[in-house]
């Protein structure tokens, strides 16, 4: 389980510029539950991750993983089980490798490893494996640049780097928004196929309400750094977008529906 407990967070304090977003945030993940998350700007999602991860570290509270205390635990550390695909596909692959040497890198994330020795080519045949369960055609172009490819096929790469040894918590900071609506579906299809197969703990941050609503087994919305909606099991299986307006109105939340929301609604 993962578990945060009393989380503040204040940016740019005793400034004029200060911005109080957590004041007592808390919330615990299941093994095994995937949960999307959706939001307005400013409310709290990509923070959320960042503590998380390490990336910057709560004022006060704490994070348990699997009862362990990680609150202070380095970004570095984390990441040993704690995997994470961004928005930009940039942000997870290097381009300026090909196919091979950046799966390569993935298998061997956490394990120390020679660079001089160059790739174990006794490994190809796992790569070409996983390439190809992704039906993008990869499993021919491991020899190819990554920089070579599409942003989709880039972000496809990233997803499977990402998942490759298995992380015991997989981060997903709207990964498929700087893609075009094809793309995108095919690649919210490819993460729904990766997460059931591997059974991992899984946490999405999207803007689009079709994919928070039909995918996962739970729902948190965001708002002003408070967690505002959380639905789970039946009431998450049979929910609708028009369900779920009907509940922001219900709260008289519909302000927490920013324009990117509402066009992802249509």
């Amino acid at each position: 389980m993962l578990k945060l407990e009393h989380i503040k967070k204040t940016f740019n304090k005793g400034s004029a510029n200060e911005v109080v977003l957590f004041t007592d945030l808390n919330v615990a993940i299941e093994d095994g539950e995937f949960v999307t998350i959706i939001g307005s700007n400013g409310s709290g999602k990509s923070t959320f991750f960042n503590i998380i991860s390490g990336n910057i570290l709560q004022d006060s509270g704490k994070i348990s993983f699997q009862k362990q205390d990680i609150s202070k635990v380095p970004e570095h550390k984390r990441s040993q089980y704690i995997g994470r695909v961004f928005q930009d596909p940039q942000k997870g692959t290097a381009p300026s490798l090909t196919i091979l040497q950046n799966m390569a890198m993935a298998y061997n994330k956490g394990k120390a490893f020679g660079l001089t020795k160059g790739v174990d080519r006794s490994l190809i045949p796992l790569f070409k494996e996983e390439l190809t369960n992704m039906q993008l055609g990869l499993e021919d172009k491991l020899e190819v640049l990554v920089g070579a490819l599409s942003g989709g096929q880039r972000q496809a790469l990233s997803l499977l780097m990402a998942t490759l040894i298995k992380p015991e918590v997989l981060l997903l900071d709207e990964h498929t928004a700087a893609l075009d609506p094809k793309t995108s579906d095919l690649i919210i299809h490819l993460t729904d196929k990766i997460v059931k197969e591997k059974k991992m703990t899984t946490i999405m941050i999207t803007h689009n309400l079709k994919h928070a609503i039909t995918y996962g087994d739970r729902l948190l919305m965001f708002h002003k750094g408070d967690i505002i909606l959380d639905i789970k099991g039946e009431e998450k299986k049979t929910l609708t977008v028009e369900k779920l307006i009907e509940k922001f109105n219900s709260l008289n939340m519909i302000d927490a529906l920013d324009d990117e929301l509402a066009f992802s609604a249509q």
